[in-house]
């Protein structure tokens, strides 16, 4: 070994490619396709016994898995809510759009392997037009360059490959990688859906995975645990989908922020696996850390069915680290009752604004958003299981028998390659493309923007209905006129035949072709196919076992990619006469700040998709969205060109925001774009968990107001210093120095939760830069 690499062993980095310890009982490997990579339930069993002993209390279902996964967990400190977890998670996955940054950011560490399994999976480069098979190969010819990047990489440094087509990354995770107690981080929001296999599964930006890969203890802060209690039972039009539509309006867009949302209960037991994964999958949207279920009988029967009936052995043996502990303590308790819960859809604009299907014709009437449904979507990574796809299935085959087809628009999005192959097979395809639809790719699609919609024109009002977990403004197609709601699969397939939302399929009846009413009965699918499941083509690359002879190319003058130079250090000095970019209105989600759709072909270009900072935020100065006064020239412009020039001209700039700034996607392009055109100071009243990680990672400092209120005390036109930089310190409010253009100051004290390591990414520049000083001092 090397200086570096033996210091690394000496000091506690994971060694490369070695697996840990094997289990004493059995040898079972993580996945098929690593079959030298084994499960170590025992590990997990020795830290959680070493914790308990340390607390001396019943321990939450999140937390044995947590602490389960500690680098130290005799000497680590454990307060929920307030210390830095270091942590050991046991894989990684990154969706393309992210794996680029992620890739170029390990590249640019200079490491030879990952150190632990790691995969990258092509899903979100594709977009919706005429149908499946056409618009991949489109997609394919278009971002050659792209997919070549990651293949090549991925076969240099050891990461497995998904081609495109192969499905959607968590649909895939869920089918081959999650298993109850693993720790999986993912570069993208709903890697939670795991949990649904009773895995602890957290979306992060690509600088989080580059330390897992580089073998570096994951800081995490002790999440605090919400217990979602479930009595009763699911049936008729209610599922799975549901039960997060309800926590979302409970515990709004922010409710979960800093905490795990762990699911018990009876009623527990009467949500298929895939329905578990669903209500994980949208978690996401309430800013939880993530949530999980317990271990169970459902999920022994998806993990036989998807060929792991060995892991479903082995996680039987260990049982008891799998389920929370009796008489365990929630930070927050929600007891919902499923045999009274009513089919929910919630929306437009937001994804916590909770309606009762039955009331949401009337509500939409009353607030004026148009009542006809112009398309109706289902699939996405949060609602494409087999399962899924058999309850619409069934609701469209009782439409056809009456001659109905869909009177609005209808598309279906497979979630993996395994999924389309099936429901192809066993006849739920051709039903849904007889009442209307139109079978897309096995990607992301419309659910991330990428839907070339030609039905409407932008900024015409309309609605759509979806299946899917978001429905911020605009990010399904780029219209802000279009209203998004968002419910499960069976309600988006009725109303889509109804074609309007005042239409309860509860209660309501249909006129079929021969004129005689009659009524939608509540569909029934099965959870899981009879037979096997297809697993379709083949689109998976093993890497070799030696890439060190791989080449990985990247031209210096494409437009899709671009190797990352370091980010200058700090100087040492207090940050002042900052101008303000943009003071922001209300909600900027990760889409307002670095938008997708059209964009994420940039994803891999810092300075490129650097045009897109955020150009759908609205300015308090003007109302407007991609339009702020240049200080120093006092024109209107661009967001980003705006940027541009301060940077040009040397002047540092911050950024002020509102509540739960960066709420959404894990993008981390959104850190990186303020970082790379000069900003420094992110201010808030408050962040999402994700988005103030990546701003911290690449060198940037989100602060908070210690008073909200002072959020008022700050004009567009005013410069801001943040002084006693020196004395950066882990509790340590900031102060800063509110200059006014009248020559008058206000002093504000400003937050902020760095621990000591994050201090020292802000002082070096990034982390990367950081993780580059520390293997110096080492080699």
């Amino acid at each position: 070994y090397s200086p570096f690499f033996q210091h690394a062993l000496n000091s506690g980095i994971r060694r490369y490619h070695v697996s840990p310890a094997l289990c004493q009982r059995a040898k079972v490997a993580m996945s098929h396709f690593e079959p030298n990579e084994y499960i170590n339930y025992e590990r997990l069993e020795k830290n959680i016994n070493i914790v308990r002993k340390r607390l001396d209390r019943p321990l939450t279902l999140s937390e044995k898995i947590v602490y389960g996964h500690l680098d130290d967990p005799a000497k680590q400190e454990i307060e929920r809510g307030k210390t830095y977890l270091r942590l050991r998670p046991d894989r990684v996955a990154m969706q393309d759009a992210t794996a680029q940054m992620a890739m170029l950011q390990f590249i640019s560490s200079g490491l030879p392997k990952v150190a632990v399994p790691s995969t990258i999976h092509c899903d979100h480069l594709i977009e919706a037009q005429s149908g499946g098979e056409k618009d991949l190969r489109r997609a394919k010819d278009i971002n050659q360059e792209v997919y070549n990047f990651l293949a090549t990489a991925g076969a240099k440094y050891g990461v497995g490959f998904w081609k495109p087509g192969s499905g959607i990354i968590h649909q895939i995770i869920l089918e081959n990688y999650s298993y109850p107690g693993v720790m999986l981080i993912g570069t993208d929001s709903h890697t939670p859906n795991g949990g649904g296999l009773g895995g602890i599964c957290i979306g992060v930006g690509g600088a989080d995975a580059v330390d897992v890969m580089a073998g570096i203890p994951w800081e995490l802060k002790c999440p605090k645990v919400i217990g979602v209690k479930l009595t009763g039972k699911l049936s008729g039009w209610t599922s799975p989908k549901d039960v997060i539509l309800k926590v979302a309006g409970i515990l709004t867009v922010k409710g979960g922020t800093g905490a795990i949302i762990e699911y018990h209960g009876p009623g527990v037991d009467s949500i298929s696996c895939t329905g578990m994964a669903t209500i994980c999958n949208m978690g996401a949207e309430i800013g939880a850390t993530t949530s999980i279920f317990p271990y169970n009988a459902r999920m022994k029967k998806y993990l036989g069915k998807t060929g792991r009936a060995d892991i479903a052995a082995l996680a039987d043996e260990f049982k008891q680290h799998l389920v929370p502990d009796s008489g365990c303590q929630y930070d927050q308790v929600i007891e919902i009752n499923l045999s009274e819960l009513k089919p929910h859809i919630n929306g437009p604009f937001t994804p916590d604004l909770a309606h009762p299907v039955s009331d949401i014709g009337a509500v939409a009437e009353k607030e004026g958003w148009p009542v006809d449904i112009r398309v109706g979507l289902i699939g996405s990574c949060t609602n494409s299981s087999y399962e899924d796809m058999g309850r619409s299935a069934a609701v469209a085959k009782q439409a056809l028998a009456h001659g109905l087809k869909c009177k609005s628009k209808f598309t279906i999005t497979p979630g993996s390659e395994q999924i389309r192959a099936t429901i192809e097979r066993d006849g739920y395809a051709k039903i849904l493309r007889e009442v209307g639809g139109l079978v897309l790719a096995n990607a992301c699609g419309p659910c991330i923007g990428q839907w070339d919609r030609k039905d409407i024109k932008k900024g015409e009002k309309n609605t759509i209905v979806t299946s899917y977990n978001r429905n911020f403004t605009g990010r399904n197609d780029a219209n802000p006129e279009t209203h998004a709601f968002v419910t499960s699969p069976e309600i988006v397939t009725a109303l889509s035949i109804a074609g309007t939302l005042k239409f309860n399929p509860e209660t309501d009846y249909l006129t079929g072709a021969d004129g005689k009413k009659f009524k939608l009965e509540a569909p029934d699918a099965d959870e899981l196919p009879k037979l096997e499941f297809d697993p379709g083509q083949d689109t998976y690359q093993y890497p070799p076992k030696d890439g060190s002879g791989q080449h990985v190319d990247v031209s210096p003058t494409s437009q899709r990619l671009q190797l990352l130079e370091p980010f200058d250090k700090w100087d040492g000095k207090d940050l002042e006469d900052m101008l303000i970019l943009i003071k922001v209105k209300g909600k900027c989600t990760t889409d307002h700040i670095s938008a997708a759709g059209p964009w994420l072909k940039f994803r891999g270009h810092l300075d490129n998709i650097s045009n897109n900072l955020l150009i759908g935020a609205i300015n308090v100065e003007n109302g407007k969205a991609n339009s702020v006064r240049n200080a120093l020239t006092q024109e209107f412009g661009p967001v980003p060109d705006t940027a541009r020039y301060y940077k040009k001209m040397g002047v540092k700039w911050a950024v002020i925001g509102d509540e739960n700034y960066g709420e959404g996607s894990s993008r981390e392009h959104a850190a990186l774009e303020p970082r790379h055109l000069g900003g420094r100071v992110i201010i808030t009243k408050s962040f999402a968990r994700i988005h103030e990680t990546n701003l911290k990672k690449q060198g940037l400092l989100p602060l908070t107001f210690a008073d909200p209120a002072d959020y008022n005390k700050i004009h567009p036109v005013d410069k801001l210093s943040i002084v006693g930089l020196k004395d950066f310190a882990p509790g340590k409010p900031l102060k800063c120095i509110i200059k006014h253009p009248n020559g008058s100051q206000e002093t504000i004290m400003l937050n902020h939760t760095f621990n000591e390591s994050q201090i020292e990414w802000f002082q070096a520049g990034s982390a990367l830069n950081r993780m580059k000083e520390l293997q110096q001092k080492s080699s």
